[in-house]
């Protein structure tokens, strides 16, 4: 009697509780034999971007290759799948990681009820975090709503060392009836990264052995290699957070990063606490606020997505996730702000926007970014805070490296005043726009919309500090 280990976002064979408990079973019940599984939602998978299917099509191919090819791959609903794999096999336990996303906890649960009918367990081990949503409480049981408060509690709770491998591996067992991959798409103008556990952790380990030092600075250069890159990597699983803290120190840069890591889980956090904020606002008095619509916004909005708002820090940004399926954490900060209070669009429409492209899009993260920037989420940078597109160029790209890389049109600009080339003779003779709003003059215009909103709502609905 085989086992069913469920693979979800967690595409890799160490550091997986769940993986270490369906093996345990398996041995526990007789032979070690366990049955790895993938679904691909036929209802789900066309609302994806291409590169997000390529990326998982890839990924999947680098876990089925460490399982020595015996990935079972079935199409369909996963109520109805996973209870029918369950008869099928006439297994004894179904066991997965836990998702604590409002559609997974209710997913999970009417699984759960199909398979005991069965007589058949469902059992989740560990999650996709260090410390699982709920846990990281105040001390009188309600969840955090800023950040550095959460994240000293979060220390405080600590996590758990990085599951080891199990002491004897298991059969895998995959029947011959499987429904195979996908066909991988053409993913246009994205370059796909390499996917797959062997990668994260090589990606690791080159962040490890120097700009992990530097981070602290270096985080916020755009034209600088800076960053981790491991979002991706653990969007879909291929590394754990607990990977990567069991290997941080105390240094200035390496406490940064684990900050980092804490503000993904502050945010998964948040979104277990309150799912109807992934696409509405977590305070409400901001959906008030006037936002444009129409064809002028609709033509702003497709000129912010192609990266031709004529402000080249901006376009540099979109075209970079146009091209890579990633954008830089600053960058994706100022193109938001452009968005919201330059261009007056709604923040849903940006997030949407962003979780479509992004190959590393988790919806706890993109929509409550997205809300930290509009001033109405968590821990919320306030709504006058308005970042100017042309000084966080000038700041974060000073030569203009990160422009050039992205906009070809002004590569013939040699240095820091690539950031405003309508200042530049010959500047935008090879076909770069002229901006199409006036920054100064709309931010102006984002404060006199913030100052029409009801009294009180330019300060928070919940305390700035806990």
């Amino acid at each position: 009697m085989t086992r069913v280990l469920w693979f979800r976002r967690d595409l890799r064979i160490h550091d997986n509780p769940a993986l270490v408990a369906a093996t345990q079973g398996a041995y526990d019940d007789g032979d070690g034999s366990v049955t790895p599984v993938v679904l691909i939602d036929p209802a789900l998978w066309p609302t994806w971007g291409t590169a997000k299917q390529a990326y998982l099509i890839d990924s999947l191919r680098s876990l089925d290759a460490s399982l020595g090819d015996n990935l079972l791959i079935r199409h369909g609903k996963a109520q109805d799948v996973i209870p029918a794999l369950a008869k099928e096999f006439g297994v004894k336990a179904v066991h997965c990681a836990a998702d604590y996303s409002g559609y997974g906890i209710q997913r999970d649960d009417e699984i759960a009820k199909s398979l005991a009918s069965q007589g058949v367990e469902f059992i989740k081990t560990g999650s996709g975090y260090a410390v699982a949503p709920g846990r990281v409480t105040k001390d009188d049981g309600t969840f955090y709503k800023v950040y550095t408060p959460f994240y000293k509690r979060w220390l405080v709770h600590g996590w758990r060392a990085p599951a080891a491998d199990p002491e004897k591996w298991p059969t895998w067992a995959a029947p011959e009836n499987c429904d195979g991959y996908p066909d991988r798409p053409d993913t246009g103008s994205v370059v796909v990264p390499v996917a797959g556990e062997a990668a994260a952790l090589e990606l690791f380990e080159k962040f490890l052995a120097g700009p992990i030092e530097n981070y602290a600075d270096d985080r916020n250069r755009a034209d600088l290699a800076g960053t981790s890159k491991l979002s991706i990597a653990l969007k879909w699983g291929e590394i754990h957070p607990r990977t990567l803290l069991a290997r941080l120190g105390d240094s200035n840069g390496q406490e940064v990063f684990r900050k980092e890591i804490a503000w993904r889980e502050f945010y998964a956090d948040i979104a277990f606490q309150r799912p109807d904020t992934i696409t509405d606002y977590f305070n409400p008095v901001y959906s008030q606020m006037k936002y444009d619509t129409g064809t002028q916004a609709d033509e702003k909005f497709t000129a912010w997505c192609e990266g031709r708002t004529g402000y080249p820090f901006v376009d540099a940004g979109m075209r970079q996730l146009r091209t890579e399926g990633w954008m830089h954490n600053r960058v994706r900060m100022v193109v938001a702000s452009f968005l919201l209070k330059d261009l007056h669009v709604e923040w849903q429409r940006g997030a949407n926007y962003f979780f479509d492209w992004l190959l590393d899009g988790d919806l706890a993260s993109n929509s409550h970014g997205w809300q930290w920037t509009a001033g109405c989420g968590t821990d919320a940078s306030p709504y006058y805070r308005v970042f100017n597109p042309i000084g966080q160029g000038i700041r974060f790209d000073p030569n203009g490296d990160y422009v050039r890389k992205y906009i070809p049109e002004l590569r013939h600009i040699p240095d820091g005043s690539i950031h405003e080339p309508w200042k530049v003779l010959g500047g935008l003779d090879h076909g770069y726009p002229e901006p199409i709003v006036d920054h100064a003059a709309e931010r102006l215009e984002a404060l006199a919309r913030l100052e029409a909103l009801p009294k009180g709502a330019q300060k928070p609905l919940y305390p700035k500090a806990d």
